[in-house]
């Protein structure tokens, strides 16, 4: 006994184009018990994926209190060079894993690619917390290095953990898939940020002035335990029904890929750069920042006003999801990257007046990041899990987000020569910059789509390809007949 449901292109206009989604389902005990526990396997992927990025959220901020701690520790040797060196190693392995376990949660599958980038945080993580040399110098090359290896696993993470909640999501709730991805996505990523300085705050208070060095070591050994907490599900945890009827694993037509997803390919790397330019050094250096501005500045002190800092940025994430399929998810980037351009203004125009009220300063800056989460910092990635085909979804999604990273390994490099050569003023007047030109490049290159099943846009590409002589395979195991099927129907009501 098989379903068959027939799913309408909302884009479609008058043609009256139809695209078939075969759903093949045996009436059998057995076929019974599989499709239980792919429902299980699904709920597990989803609480997974946002646990496991609590545990990339906490890396990307942990070195917000470390840079302050290490600098007081090592006042000569930490010098910005090596700060910025230790902090952009992370940034440098972010853009290599999420290039390479994009590729390979394509071709490999989802389950593969999130185990392999776990153990990568995990043995990162490891090597930071025992970072040790023959001199300082050898130790934070040592800890520049380990940095690396953690970022590669979080990198690798943004392709393999999103993409996969975007698809068990969509077969789970497909109304609610927006919301339900930025509460398992981007939510622990930003909550990550509070909930480093927060252990940080508590390691610190517990080991006091005399062990920074055990303190920062410790810190880092936390990182492990998020990861760790959720391998064993992951291990058991199935591919998603979607990824096993379009999967892509020969003859991948990239250059096709190309021609097809091109403007959406500017618009989600375009915005994702100037986003992560912004937001990444604003997040690292953000201690640094308050320290200079807070008179008489403690190290406590200093971990407080950015603990605050952090919060003030999280309503953003709740109401990015709430609004997301009301207002759509470009004009909620738009209305998210205006946030830069407005807090921008006031806080780069006015910094010498605001840095003297500290409480205003913390409330603004806290507020141009929380415009980041609502706009581009939800609908990057929900875009980029929506935009592109099951099969190269993890490919496009992992270019994408690698953009990004490389554009806030630019912005963290940039950003002590921006202080020092044209003021500390600049650093905001620029993100106003960034967010006038993330308008503009989400306004022109990304398409205007909300919560469109993904199994059309799957069918669409799918037409596409095989229109332009495409003869390869889609799909695996049970449902490759039922991918063929789907292209059949396509083709046949052109």
């Amino acid at each position: 006994m098989s379903a068959e449901k027939t799913l309408r292109d909302p884009q479609a206009k008058d043609d009256g184009l139809q695209v078939q989604a075969v759903d093949t389902f045996e009436s059998d005990p057995s076929a019974e018990v599989a499709q239980k526990r792919q429902s299980l396997s699904d709920y597990l992927t989803i609480l997974a994926s946002g646990f496991a990025l609590i545990s990339d959220g906490y890396q990307n901020n942990l070195m917000t209190m470390a840079n302050v701690l290490l600098k007081k520790e090592y006042p000569k040797q930490y010098t910005s060079i090596v700060s910025t060196r230790v902090s952009n190693a992370l940034l440098v392995g972010e853009v290599i894993g999420q290039i390479v376990v994009g590729l390979t949660c394509d071709y490999m599958g989802r389950k593969a690619a999130m185990v392999f980038t776990t153990l990568m945080i995990v043995f990162g993580g490891i090597l930071a917390t025992a970072a040790h040399g023959a001199t300082i110098s050898g130790m934070f090359w040592m800890l520049t290095v380990s940095r690396g290896i953690i970022g590669f696993g979080t990198g690798g993470e943004y392709p393999a953990s999103s993409v996969s909640a975007s698809e068990t999501a969509n077969d789970l709730a497909l109304k609610k898939r927006g919301p339900a991805f930025i509460m398992v996505t981007n939510f622990p990523l930003s909550f990550g940020g509070p909930f480093a300085v927060l252990v940080f705050l508590i390691v610190f208070s517990a080991c006091g002035q005399a062990h920074y060095s055990t303190v920062w070591r410790v810190c880092f050994g936390i990182g492990c335990i998020w990861p760790l907490s959720v391998f064993y599900f992951r291990w058991r945890m199935l591919n998603s029904a979607l990824y096993r009827r379009g999967a892509m694993k020969k003859q991948v037509p990239y250059g096709l890929v190309i021609r097809y997803y091109w403007k959406s390919l500017i618009g989600t790397c375009g915005a994702w750069f100037l986003y992560d330019f912004v937001t990444f050094p604003n997040g690292v250096f953000s201690g640094t920042i308050i320290d200079s501005v807070v008179k008489d500045s403690s190290i406590l002190k200093t971990g407080e006003w950015q603990l605050l800092l952090g919060a003030i940025s999280l309503p953003g994430v709740f109401l990015g999801a709430l609004l997301c399929n009301k207002l759509g998810r470009k004009n909620v980037m738009m209305i998210g990257f205006s946030g830069y351009l407005i807090f921008g203004l006031i806080i780069g125009c006015a910094y010498e007046r605001i840095t003297k009220i500290i409480p205003l300063f913390v409330v603004f800056y806290g507020l141009m990041q929380s415009s980041g989460n609502f706009g581009p910092g939800n609908m990057l990635g929900l875009l980029s899990s929506e935009l592109y085909a099951t099969g190269v979804r993890g490919t496009c999604y992992g270019l994408s987000a690698a953009v990004g990273k490389a554009g806030a390994a630019i912005g963290t490099q940039a950003f002590t020569p921006i202080e020092d050569n044209l003021g500390k003023n600049w650093t905001f007047i620029i993100a106003a910059i960034c967010g006038v030109v993330g308008i503009a490049v989400t306004y022109f290159f990304v398409p205007d789509i909300s919560g469109e099943d993904l199994r059309v846009r799957d069918e669409e590409f799918r037409r596409y390809l095989v229109s332009r002589g495409w003869e390869g395979d889609m799909g695996e195991d049970e449902l490759r007949a039922a991918a063929g099927e789907g292209i059949s129907s396509a083709i046949g009501e052109k």
